[in-house]
């Protein structure tokens, strides 16, 4: 995500930089909507002018066949963010269907803006439906299939979802304030804190046994960080109370902090647990009458 550069002279500026700070773009994530669903606008743009020139019937199928378009434009950007955020996870739900949905509008819309070039009905169909098979070879269909660890039951994969799908809500809500607030330190620091968030996250469903431990921070104390940075917003944007951002950042600190002793303890017990299961192999080993030479680190 572009940031706004700034300098000890800057008007936000400040003349140190902390390492925390320099580690700004550490768990960055490039934005999967790229230049070819931005693209999807432009011929809905150039229908609806084109759709002028006609008469009444043409109007009308012209533009219903742009918002058609459009419509679906801005479905195809959600899928493809739902999509990329079903790829990062290692345990998920189907995301709602949007590309595929996308793609029926696209071809929709073809039929209408084909019906205003006097394509008749049989063209304007075939028209639109070399536009949805086009649109699916570009941008592909949905995941349909939830996905999770082999050796986790059904159920607690559906779990551990439900809870991910809520702790990401509340980090985007968070972020939505953030900059609604209009401060750039304030967002910036809020997305690190998305980002320690995240690896409590992504913890979780490695070992999704760790889901007890970890749901009052991915439910409770998301929510109250969210609930508490919609106030701040509210507060911020109408008296640009210094108080109130030094206490906000205090929270986002105090917060950081505690996500990444909570997701190192838990990498600590999952350790210990494999370090249990081993010794208890090596026991049921010798007990077999298998030896085992340990080299001297062992």
């Amino acid at each position: 995500m572009a940031k706004r550069y700034g300098g000890k002279y800057s008007p936000d500026g400040s003349s140190s930089t902390s390492g925390s700070e320099r580690s700004g773009f550490q768990g960055a994530r490039v934005t999967p909507v790229g230049a070819r669903s931005n693209v999807m606008f432009v011929p809905a743009i150039v229908l609806a002018f084109s759709s002028l020139k006609g008469g009444a019937t043409d109007f009308a199928l012209g533009l219903g066949a742009a918002a058609i378009w459009v419509f679906g434009a801005f479905l195809l950007r959600e899928g493809l963010k739902a999509q990329a955020a079903y790829n990062e996870r290692k345990i998920a739900r189907p995301p709602v269907p949007r590309k595929i949905a996308a793609a029926i509008l696209c071809g929709l819309g073809t039929v209408g803006a084909m019906m205003t070039h006097d394509a008749g009905l049989i063209g304007s169909l075939i028209y639109g439906v070399g536009a949805f098979a086009l649109h699916i070879a570009a941008f592909g269909i949905d995941p349909l299939k939830a996905k999770g660890a082999e050796h986790i039951d059904e159920f607690q994969q559906d779990r551990v979802a439900r809870v991910v799908d809520e702790a990401e809500a509340y980090l985007t809500s968070m972020l939505e304030a953030a900059r609604r607030s209009g401060d750039r330190q304030v967002e910036g620091r809020v997305e690190r804190f998305q980002i320690s968030a995240r690896k409590l996250i992504r913890t979780v469903e490695d070992d999704p046994r760790d889901l007890t431990a970890a749901r009052k921070y991915l439910g409770v104390y998301l929510m109250g960080a969210r609930d508490a940075a919609v106030k701040f917003a509210d507060i911020y944007t109408r008296s640009r109370d210094t108080s109130a951002r030094s206490d906000f950042m205090m929270l986002l600190t105090d917060l950081e902090e505690s996500f990444g002793k909570k997701t190192q303890a838990l990498l600590l017990d999952t350790n210990s647990d494999l370090t249990v299961e081993i010794d208890v192999l090596r026991d049921r080993l010798q007990r077999e009458g298998v030896r085992l030479d340990r080299g001297p680190n062992s």
